[in-house]
């Protein structure tokens, strides 16, 4: 059995005692053997449930759990919290015995970095940074062309909108969520050059990832100036546009995992297509490769593209049926170089 913890404040992190829990140890099958292997997952705001985000993480472990024979260990993050709180998650899973570690997000760049210097033996990854903070020789950095999968949501958005004008929603204005807007953005344009394209980012920090009611604000406000497709990059908050989306009898486009198979069932036929970023490959083949060589395990900058599968575009629900060959048109020219998306 896998053990959660959700950090309530900062407080109850330094505070919080770990159990060690997990799958039984055994025979990992063709992938090798992970009894000597416990994964942990320290999730971004919103954690586990987030029906995006966190979630296509979680999925990564659950595969890895199941595959590998692993033990696992889950925790969150809470809003508002600094970097020491994030760091003493992470030292109290090293505790709790995990050998490979796993930040969910860029949030934990700093945590991520202190860490894994001052314990070189375990072995840590962090998703979406790739930046000096989280830089070690025991870190794995996980990032991905999420520019390139927003292109073609982007593409997708341009051809099913009846009215000429698109939204974009983020969580938060950095980098990370800049190279979502940027894609979309490119995306559009490359089908229709004048295409009006509203953008609002939800807050300045990590609650712009976990709040629907703002999500459902912004949607509603860009609906009402004449948008008829929305995407987001918003995590949790996503859940807001879908709502604002199924009051208005408009469009949105998903993010991360297929949301059209992920959100709650009586908002799903909004959802057109999702921007899917496979967050749970990248996990699990983290995992996967300590459990074939625990002395050897994955480090260093690693990003998942288009060309590998690491970014797609959905297809549930048959809504963009009409238009996946001239979508696939835009992914073969990026994947053969004809095709440069902006990340900024």
């Amino acid at each position: 059995m896998r053990h959660t913890v959700k950090a309530a404040s900062i407080l109850s992190v330094a505070a919080m005692a770990l159990t060690a829990c997990g799958g039984d140890s055994g025979e990992g099958g063709a992938s090798g053997d992970g009894a000597d292997i416990k994964a942990c997952l320290a999730y971004d705001v919103g954690g586990r449930g987030d029906q995006s985000f966190n979630d296509s993480a979680a999925k990564g472990l659950d595969q890895a759990e199941e595959e590998l024979g692993i033990e696992t260990e889950e925790v969150e993050a809470s809003q508002g919290e600094n970097d020491a709180a994030r760091e003493d998650r992470l030292n109290q899973l090293v505790d709790a015995g995990c050998t490979n570690i796993i930040g969910v997000g860029y949030i934990y760049a700093k945590a991520i970095g202190g860490a894994a210097k001052d314990n070189p033996d375990v072995s840590f990854a962090i998703i979406d940074d790739a930046s000096e903070d989280s830089k070690a020789d025991n870190v794995a950095q996980l990032v991905f062309a999420e520019h390139e999968g927003s292109f073609l949501v982007g593409a997708a958005a341009a051809m099913k909108s009846k009215s000429g004008k698109v939204g974009f929603i983020g969580g938060t204005d950095v980098p990370l969520i800049n190279k979502f807007e940027a894609g979309f953005a490119a995306g559009a344009k490359a089908v229709d050059p004048k295409i009006d394209i509203q953008t609002k980012y939800l807050a300045e920090d990590g609650s712009g990832f976990a709040d629907p009611a703002k999500g459902k604000t912004a949607a509603e406000g860009m609906y009402d100036k004449g948008a008829d497709v929305i995407y987001h990059a918003a995590g949790g908050s996503g859940s807001g546009l879908f709502e604002a989306a199924k009051a208005n009898k408009k469009m949105a486009i998903g993010v991360d995992s297929d949301q059209a198979k992920t959100a709650e069932k009586d908002v799903q036929d909004v959802i057109i297509t999702s921007m899917v970023k496979n967050v749970n490959v990248a996990v699990f083949d983290y995992i996967k490769a300590s459990t074939e060589d625990p002395d050897k395990p994955l480090t260093g900058l690693q990003e998942f593209a288009l060309k590998d599968g690491g970014v797609s575009y959905s297809t549930t629900g048959g809504k963009i049926d009409d238009i996946t060959k001239d979508l696939d048109e835009y992914k073969k020219q990026i994947t053969d170089g004809k095709i440069t998306v902006p990340s900024k």
